[in-house]
């Protein structure tokens, strides 16, 4: 049973039978948001980033939103196999003990730790990230607008409910809500097209890094939104997988190919899309795009029969021990999916093995 399958759209798939696959070709990666599903995707990234695309020397665009954004980040720094592999070893251990009398940690909680994992990550590293001679990095936020503009009890819960009956309407309308915020390291040049909903462009520097990749990573309601990020408009910014999920950018007109390691074959626009499933099928956005994702039959053979997810905290919750365990078996199995891409593309990327991005 392989446990990797590919899937393109069709200038990827020309592409592909004119050419094989070469690391040159690749001027985009995205990076989703999806929490602990991201982890399946550590070994590839370590192969992508440490060997196969090393060896090119195009500049390479890094868009990544929450996790995703996270991982990116990663493999801008100067060893980024073994930032990979750190970052894969803290999320799988992280544990949240509640103090004394609490039922739960509280959002203020829980932002703490994280800020206190990204000083473990980039302190003395982000001059790497921003430096970097090859990767321009993209950290992608939700800034919230109106009612949203400020976090605070029952005015967010509110403005999350009218995001949600706007976005149910016609995804633009999120933008009444909410606005795509792109900090951008290099010469801020975005690789996709703005026009499918608002979009701020922010440059990426060594005083916003950390609030902007916190942020991106700040699951409303779960972490405290990052308020009033430096070189930003004032604001609340969330997670920026509410706004752009799985990075279903329009990315037609830019040069090169869109790889794209993902968990799932499909492309979800937005956080609220989610249950959307007609918005879930791909779009022209996506016609360059080579997507990398774990075969649904070899995810079924993993610890539980699924990928590690944001469930297993509360499933697991007295026994994190267990937790652990099970996803460092669910990435140690994922090592599959770097060596059957190496094995694809060493043996001339054969497009028949490759699927319509559907």
């Amino acid at each position: 049973m392989p446990a990797l399958r590919l899937y393109a759209g069709p200038a990827a798939r020309a592409l592909l039978a004119r050419e094989g696959l070469r690391p040159q070709h690749v001027h985009t990666l995205p990076g989703a948001a999806g929490g602990p599903k991201g982890l399946i995707l550590g070994p590839l990234d370590r192969y992508l980033f440490g060997h196969w695309l090393a060896t090119a020397t195009q500049p390479v665009d890094l868009v990544g939103a929450s996790i995703g954004a996270w991982r990116l980040a990663t493999a801008c720094t100067r060893e980024p196999v073994a930032g990979l592999q750190r970052l894969e070893h803290d999320y799988i251990r992280q544990h949240y003990p509640l103090p004394p009398g609490q039922k739960r940690l509280s959002a203020r909680q829980v932002s703490q730790s994280f800020a206190d994992s990204l000083d473990l990550a980039f302190d003395g590293r982000i001059a790497e990230v921003l430096a970097h001679p090859r990767y321009r990095l993209h950290i992608v936020t939700s800034r919230g607008r109106h009612l949203l503009g400020r976090e605070g009890g029952a005015r967010t819960a509110l403005g999350y409910l009218g995001a949600l009956a706007s976005n149910g309407l016609h995804r633009r309308a999120l933008g009444a809500w909410l606005e795509r915020c792109v900090f951008s390291s290099g010469d801020g040049r975005l690789p996709f097209d703005t026009r499918d909903f608002p979009t701020r462009r922010i440059p990426l520097t060594a005083e916003n890094f950390k609030p902007a990749l916190q942020a991106s990573c700040s699951i409303p309601f779960v972490l405290e939104a990052v308020h009033d990020i430096p070189g930003a408009p004032p604001g609340a910014h969330w997670d920026g997988g509410i706004t752009d999920y799985h990075l279903h950018l329009d990315y037609r007109g830019r040069d090169g190919l869109v790889l794209y390691p993902h968990f799932q074959r499909a492309v979800v626009p937005g956080w609220l899309d989610k249950p959307l499933r007609w918005r879930h099928r791909a779009t022209p956005f996506l016609d360059a795009m080579l997507l990398l994702a774990p075969d649904p039959a070899w995810v079924a053979t993993l610890p539980g029969g699924k990928l590690p997810d944001r469930g297993d905290f509360q499933a697991f919750q007295h026994d994190p021990a267990a937790r652990s365990a099970r996803w460092a078996r669910a990435v140690g199995e994922a090592q599959r999916l770097a060596d059957e891409f190496a094995e694809w593309v060493a043996g001339g990327a054969d497009p028949a093995r490759v699927e319509p991005l559907g």
